[in-house]
């Protein structure tokens, strides 16, 4: 029997990248909604019951209204939003952190899929902290440069527009008044206890993304190398298939450059680590819309229904 899965929300950037990973899968039957009636409460009260499976590409008070129209206990809820990343009684959808991560995603009715920036840091940041090597009071800096299909279709609309605004062509800083929305899962999540400082950019391409965290060795609970480190995380992700931690001095190999757009179109995560003996620099690169958003979402799904998690991925 198929699995019957409705999209809320399928029109977003995030909504339609699930819709395309669908293609070719012959084991769900997408339920789909008049566009007429795509915003009517009764419509999507009765196709969010009738599946199986419901992914929420909503804004937050979309997304909480959505829930609040589910009935069926046995549906299961994948919200992207940002609505319920710290919410009690949602697994957190980064299976990969954790075996006790990965088993709340398979049993949860209720599975929030992470932020981009969130995933870039949190995939870097939590198996130190849980090792006992990045201090839950360091004093966490997070550079970070995404493509621009991040910011959704408002943001893509006035990067694409024809005769666009020259300024677009420059990097563009923003959510430096330290209250962007990540900022609450990233401390959560990880265990940190004092609030990263977090300085992200759009740039003019579509997708991509390289996330940095950097580290004064002398501040670290265990001084580590940068090879130490790069060794710690690569047995710690051994078994994982959706994140590749690479060989220390990869980046050199690359010339000491490395592009952010690089992983556009594959659904894994790079981690690069470099520096010296004073200062290292931990690095992730991925897809904002991959394992930042619908790659992961179909990830959780996968694991959910207990397939192969790669299912209709590229990896």
């Amino acid at each position: 029997m198929k699995t019957k899965v409705f999209i809320d929300g399928r029109e977003g950037t995030t909504g339609l990248r699930i819709q395309e990973r669908f293609s070719g899968r012959d084991d769900i039957e997408l339920l789909t909604i008049d566009p007429d009636l795509r915003k009517d409460p009764g419509e999507r009260r009765r196709l969010i019951n009738a599946s199986d499976i419901t992914f929420l590409c909503l804004p937050d008070a979309a997304a909480i209204e959505a829930v609040g129209l589910c009935d069926d206990p046995d549906t299961v809820i994948l919200d992207t939003s940002t609505a319920h990343r710290t919410s009690p009684g949602w697994a957190y959808g980064f299976p990969e952190l954790s075996g006790e991560h990965r088993a709340a995603v398979a049993k949860g009715k209720r599975i929030a899929v992470p932020g981009c920036y969130a995933s870039g840091f949190i995939g870097l940041a939590y198996p130190l902290v849980r090792g006992g090597i990045l201090p839950k009071d360091y004093p966490v800096s997070i550079f970070a440069v995404s493509g621009y299909s991040g910011g959704g279709k408002k943001l893509i609309a006035r990067y694409e527009e024809e005769g666009r605004d020259k300024k677009f062509d420059s990097a563009r800083l923003y959510g430096w008044g330290q209250t962007h929305k990540h900022l609450k899962e990233m401390m959560l999540i990880t265990g940190l206890n004092r609030e990263p400082l977090f300085c992200p950019m759009t740039t003019a391409y579509h997708s991509g993304m390289i996330v940095q965290l950097p580290l004064y060795a002398g501040l670290l609970a265990q001084r580590k190398t940068p090879e130490e480190i790069r060794d710690y995380l690569a047995d710690y992700y051994q078994n994982e298939r959706f994140i590749r931690v690479m060989p220390f001095g990869a980046d050199a190999e690359a010339g000491g450059e490395l592009f952010s757009d690089a992983c556009a179109g594959w659904d894994g995560m790079e981690i690069f680590v470099t520096g010296n003996a004073e200062r290292i620099v931990v690095s992730s690169r991925f897809d904002n819309l991959g394992k930042g958003a619908s790659g992961a979402a179909m990830q959780c799904m996968n694991i959910v229904l207990g397939c192969d998690e790669a299912k209709g991925l590229a990896l």
